[in-house]
């Protein structure tokens, strides 16, 4: 599950600058689903120990796009919004496996597409958020005048020691997962209210 939020984040990443003239990710082949040219293992190792990890970032050129800000917001944004549609698609997977599949294989195959699609919406909202090197920081900036998003960019290195605190400590955790709760909680209520009961 984390393997396959991980990947398909990264490659919408790479696929969106590709759309906006960036060739870079596709030169450096990270315009794949192969999970392998994703993985930073270090950061698969801290999702599993303290909840928070990340993988390996696509190589972005701004200077390829037109607006350089804005084409790296809807860079960024692209990874977030690939792991809601991922998790729809997911659910969608559930409501299959509830009307197709037997007991016996469904309820093991049930159960990785509900973890994957809560994993999904967590990758997603998590990069929401406006913290360097997050996705969220990049749209945020995009509002900002030049010479304040250049500054800001500066301290990016200093976000992820910021963000390994707030794992470590737990502060904001209980927000996060209302929050993916919340929208999983939702999706499900649209897309496969049946599996509502069985969750419960």
């Amino acid at each position: 599950a984390v393997l396959l939020c991980l990947t398909v984040h990264e490659t919408c990443h790479g696929l969106a600058a590709y759309a906006l003239g960036d060739p870079t990710a596709k030169q450096m082949h990270r315009l794949s689903l192969n999970p392998l040219r994703h993985i930073d293992w270090l950061g698969l190792a801290m999702m599993f120990l303290v909840g928070f990890g990340w993988a390996k970032p696509v190589p972005v050129d701004m200077r390829y796009f037109k607006k350089p800000k804005q084409g790296m917001a809807v860079t960024a944004l692209a990874g977030p919004a690939s792991n809601f549609i991922l998790a729809v698609l997911l659910l969608f997977g559930c409501k299959a496996t509830l009307h197709y599949i037997n007991y016996t294989w469904g309820i093991p195959v049930l159960t990785f597409l509900v973890m994957a699609a809560q994993l999904s919406i967590g990758l997603g909202l998590f990069n929401l958020i406006p913290v360097p090197p997050l996705d969220g920081s990049r749209v945020l900036t995009a509002l900002l005048p030049d010479n304040a998003y250049y500054r800001l960019m500066r301290y990016e290195r200093f976000g992820i020691l910021l963000l390994l605190v707030l794992s470590f400590t737990g502060v904001g955790g209980n927000l996060i997962s209302g929050a993916i709760n919340g929208v999983f909680q939702g999706l499900v209520s649209v897309f496969v209210p049946e599996l509502l009961n069985l969750l419960r």
